[in-house]
């Protein structure tokens, strides 16, 4: 039997191990490991934290597709609600809509009501209301959010009714 450079297993071996085994979609592993590692000793789902960029939207017309009071799941946003957009990769985190999350630094619980474009990576975006100085004011930031996976809000379920 042939090794491989005097390491592991026969090479006959590892081609016909790999031919047998099925083409397995690496986002697909990460994300089911990433769920794996969420969870606690009890089976239930626990607190994740991650560091992300945070700018801030408002609603109006600059600064949206369509009609500036519409997210991007049709809940309609009016000011004072404190609603975030997360990136495309945070939504394959957990981080999906009506998501509790809470920023450090930040007073109260935010909604995941909304997605930033597609472009973005690793970012929320605060909703502001009409508030354009308040989201000037706020920038870009980098801070640290909290969220349980799979935990819905009680406002988001009121939200869509």
């Amino acid at each position: 039997m042939a090794m491989a450079a005097g390491f592991g297993p026969p090479l006959s071996f590892c081609a016909g191990f790999r031919r047998t085994l099925p083409r397995m979609n690496v986002r697909y592993l990460l994300i089911t490991a990433g769920a794996l590692l969420s969870l606690s000793d009890d089976g239930l789902a626990s607190e994740r934290t991650l560091t992300v960029k945070a700018t801030a939207y408002n609603s109006t017309p600059a600064q949206t597709v369509g009609d500036p009071t519409r997210a991007a799941w049709g809940d309609e946003l009016r000011p004072g609600m404190r609603v975030i957009a997360v990136s495309p990769d945070l939504l394959e985190l957990g981080l999906t809509r009506g998501t509790e999350v809470r920023i450090d630094g930040v007073e109260g619980t935010w909604i995941v009501l909304d997605r930033t474009h597609s472009r973005h990576r690793k970012r929320i975006d605060l909703y502001m209301g009409n508030d354009v100085k308040a989201a000037r004011r706020w920038g870009i930031r980098t801070v640290t959010i909290r969220w349980t996976p799979g935990e819905a809000s009680s406002a988001e379920q009121s939200a869509s009714n």
